[in-house]
C-alpha cells in the first residue's frame, strides 16, 4: 500500500511540475506588475484553450499531492 502511494505521489508530483512550467506568464516584467494589476483585479484576464486546461490540471494535481502526502504520513 505504501509503495503504491509513493508511486502515485511521484507521478502526481511530475504532473504538477510540468503543468506549472508549461503555463504562460501572467505579466511582462515590471511594467506588467504596475499596469497589469488593474486588469487582473477587474477580471480582464480570461483563460481559454490550453491555458484553462493547464490551470485545471495544476489545481487537481496540487490537491492530489496534498491528499497523498497526508495519506502517506497516516500509513506510516
Amino acid at each position: 500500500m505504501r509503495v503504491f502511494l509513493i508511486v502515485v505521489q511521484f507521478i502526481v508530483c511530475i504532473t504538477l511540475i510540468v503543468s506549472v512550467l508549461l503555463q504562460p506568464g501572467k505579466s511582462a516584467g515590471l511594467s506588467g506588475s504596475i499596469a497589469g494589476g488593474a486588469e487582473q483585479l477587474f477580471g480582464k484576464h480570461r483563460s481559454k484553450g490550453y491555458e484553462a486546461l493547464f490551470a485545471k490540471i495544476t489545481k487537481v494535481a496540487a490537491v492530489l499531492f496534498m491528499v497523498l502526502s497526508v495519506a502517506l504520513v497516516m500509513v506510516k
